[in-house]
């Protein structure tokens, strides 16, 4: 298992499972899960899957550092999903 930690609001840290990883149209982005509740609404959540949250590598290309973010775009969102479903049936 990979973990990512990043930090939520400066002070404390989230940890990450990190499941998949893929690079569309030159960015690099992964699909994460985590067990940290406070991200998230969880007394939405209808049933009992885990939520997972896609990022985006938004470092500058000379970076040798990744500096990941939430995608929050729903088109980019949708598009990127779609392929990580893919990889995920593939497996």
């Amino acid at each position: 298992m990979t973990v990512l930690h990043l930090r939520k609001n400066r002070n404390r840290r989230v940890e990450f499972e990190i499941i998949e990883s893929t690079r569309v149209n030159g960015a690099d982005y992964i699909l994460v899960t985590t067990d940290d509740t406070t991200i998230y609404d969880s007394e939405n959540d209808d049933d009992d899957s885990e939520a997972v949250f896609i990022l985006k590598d938004t470092a500058a290309p000379e970076s040798e550092e990744a500096l990941y973010e939430f995608v929050d775009d729903e088109e980019e969102l949708d598009a990127v999903f779609k392929i990580f479903e893919q990889l995920l049936d593939d497996e």
